[in-house]
């Protein structure tokens, strides 16, 4: 048999964080870019709403014309749905009706 270089093995001992390192934040498991990335994160949300809020604001207008479309379109749904039911107990009362023929 061919001998062939061993691998060493793994000695290093794992490391746990306390809870109080995590709840402070200073637990070693974070790696720095990740607090980096998260409060790069945190900016960004907060610029989108501020930004949101200012054009909420400006355009009152806009969402009320867009929010009557919504409201017609949703009006003309719920009438259809309204036709289907009334359709479907018509249809329902009319099967209750030939059942009843049937058995007299």
């Amino acid at each position: 048999m061919a001998r062939g270089k061993t691998k060493p093995k793994r000695t290093g001992q794992r490391t746990f964080s306390s809870i109080e390192e995590i709840l402070a934040g200073t637990s070693s498991d974070r790696p720095s870019t990740f607090t980096q990335r998260e409060a790069k994160y945190n900016e960004e949300e907060k610029s989108k709403r501020d930004f949101r809020q200012e054009s909420e604001e400006e355009s009152d207008n806009e969402t009320e014309q867009k929010h009557k479309g919504v409201q017609e379109r949703l009006a003309l749904i719920r009438q259809e749905r309204e036709e289907a039911a009334k359709k479907r107990e018509e249809e329902k009362a009319v099967k209750e009706q030939r059942k009843a023929e049937a058995r007299k």
